[in-house]
């Protein structure tokens, strides 16, 4: 789609980096192939020195894939963009590239597992430092600074309790030194929160997640400026290989299209249910952004344009409860997964945060009576009677 007009965001995620072939298709086409033809030996010479625009192999670059880069640029306000393999690789690779022997990061200690472990375990056996620190006060970022901090980190609303960070305020911090904040957007979506138009350098997605949001395949997205993606992540992605498959970069395009559909329907369903849980007498603390009895309920209003569509529950019962309520339900399935078009719930202590100590759970307030729910596009009322069922003599 050429024109020089400023498209709004569900237009954009329909048409935004097409690129068709000679055969004018309608869906975009999947450029399964691993390596290009070159006209003669003068052209390859020139595709490789950069000479001649174009393609060279698949795991730098492909069609299919430059297409799904340009339209998360297009929804996010970037600049430029790479697929990966998976959340964990976009992750992962965000950080490694621009960090070295010596370095420092500063993170918000609410995470995801896997990105915790990155942080605390595979960082240091590089020689990068880490420290983390309650995200919910920036003051607690400002003192973590050292001389060798180069990177903050920091995902937000959090997995799974949904915290919220002040992204504008660390991006400030990073500024005053010279750093850089790389922010896991996954939970708010490119539709609710702008992280690079709040200060962030590097944005991150787990784009199986809500981007494809129908259980169907893995991927992740980096997105930032060109300057950073060519003087850091360019040669390490190029190197060490985290690139996307074309089918699953079609299969997410694909997705695309629909998310702001899916996005507004499981957001005003995660609204309902969680103003449900919130009065049940079986509950005894809900966490949603969209709730003014949030405990960030300020920045919420400040940086996200609307709520999410997870909410993260917690039954006065403990463990007994939250499993006796889990296989009690028939609509909302069990599963780690989240952003789906099925609601699906998790017991955070005893999948996606298991590996954590207990003492940390604890203080990361992930006790063994919550809960996280992914809200789906079913009939809110069906999931309404779901819950109060499940939750019957608890």
């Amino acid at each position: 789609m050429t024109s020089n007009r400023q498209f709004r965001p569900a237009t954009q995620l329909v048409h935004g980096g097409t690129s068709r072939s000679g055969f004018g298709e309608t869906s975009e086409a999947i450029f399964l192939t691993q390596g290009f033809v070159y006209d003669s030996a003068e052209a390859a010479e020139a595709r490789f020195k950069g000479e001649d625009p174009g393609f060279v192999y698949s795991r730098y670059a492909n069609p299919t894939n430059d297409m799904f880069e340009k339209r998360m640029c297009l929804m996010e306000g970037a600049e430029d963009a790479r697929a990966t393999s998976s959340g964990m690789a976009a992750i992962s690779a965000a950080l490694l590239c621009q960090l070295k022997a010596g370095d420092h990061v500063v993170s918000a200690r609410a995470l995801f597992g896997s990105c915790r472990w990155v942080v605390e375990t595979l960082l240091p056996q590089f020689g990068i430092e880490s420290t983390l620190v309650d995200g919910r006060d920036l003051a607690n970022f400002e003192a973590a600074i050292r001389p060798n901090t180069k990177v903050f980190f920091l995902e937000s609303p959090t997995n799974p309790t949904l915290e919220v960070v002040d992204i504008a305020g660390v991006a400030k911090l990073a500024n005053q030194i010279g750093a850089k904040l790389v922010v896991d957007n996954v939970f708010a979506t490119p539709l609710m929160q702008k992280p690079l138009e709040l200060g962030a350098h590097v944005v991150a997605y787990s784009a199986t997640k809500h981007i494809d949001g129908q259980g169907r395949c893995l991927g992740g997205v980096i997105l930032s400026d060109k300057d950073w993606i060519d003087e850091h992540l360019h040669d390490f992605f190029r190197h060490t290989g985290p690139s996307l498959s074309p089918f699953n970069a079609w299969t997410l395009l694909k997705g695309l299209e629909t998310l702001p559909l899916r996005v507004r329907q499981q957001t005003e369903n995660a609204t309902r249910i969680a103003d449900f849980l919130a009065d049940h007498p079986a509950i005894a603390r809900i966490v949603y952004p969209g709730r003014p009895d949030h405990p960030q309920a300020d920045i919420c209003a400040k940086q996200m344009t609307g709520g999410s569509t997870l909410v993260a529950i917690e039954l006065k019962g403990g463990k007994e409860a939250a499993f006796s309520m889990q296989n009690k339900l028939e609509v909302v399935k069990l599963s780690n997964n989240l952003g789906d078009t099925k609601s699906l719930i998790t017991h955070p202590a005893t999948t996606t945060h298991k590996n954590l100590a207990e003492e940390t759970r604890t203080e990361l307030g992930i006790g063994p009576g919550v809960l996280r729910l992914s809200v789906g596009i079913e009939d809110v009322e069906d999931l309404i009677e779901d819950f109060d069922h499940a939750l019957s003599g608890l």
